[in-house]
């Protein structure tokens, strides 16, 4: 029996850029109470708004379209996806410690205190948590600490 894990795996190479996703969205009931906590996490990592269309949805970035928060278009009550989560990338652990204490004030649920994860602790430092509509996120950083 192969491993699949270990035989899937591919060395990242630091200098190539990510092809996918080009942006996630997560519904919403309330656009209002959703934008007051996503625009306080993502300030964390200096992530803005670059597009809004007022009642329908919010879009956040460096420059262009990453993330959003949507009410759906078919007009029914936005779902939270069960086994879904939308991961993002930290350029340190500090950066993971900060976003983690910034949605759990900003009234998200803790899933996963901050820590390193994996075998023996050696694999990437992440922490877990529900947005206030329950939408699970995880901030992590492997690796060295950017400057």
């Amino acid at each position: 029996m192969t491993d699949i894990t270990q035989s899937r795996q591919v060395a990242a190479t630091p200098d190539k850029v990510r092809g996918l996703p080009g942006h996630v969205t997560v519904g919403t009931n309330d656009l209002d109470a959703a934008s007051v906590f996503y625009d306080k996490l993502l300030a964390v990592f200096g992530i803005g708004r670059v597009l809004v269309q007022p009642n329908r949805a919010i879009y956040y970035g460096h420059r262009t379209l990453e993330f959003g928060i949507i009410k759906p278009f078919d007009g029914r009550p936005a779902t939270v996806g069960n086994g879904g989560m939308i991961a993002f990338e930290a350029p340190s652990r500090s950066k993971v410690d900060e976003a983690h204490a910034t949605a759990l004030a900003a009234g998200g649920s803790d899933e996963g205190a901050p820590g390193p994860r994996g075998e023996n602790g050696t694999g990437p430092y992440c922490a877990y948590f529900r947005d206030p509509e329950g939408n699970k996120l995880l901030i992590f950083h492997s690796g060295a600490d950017q400057a």
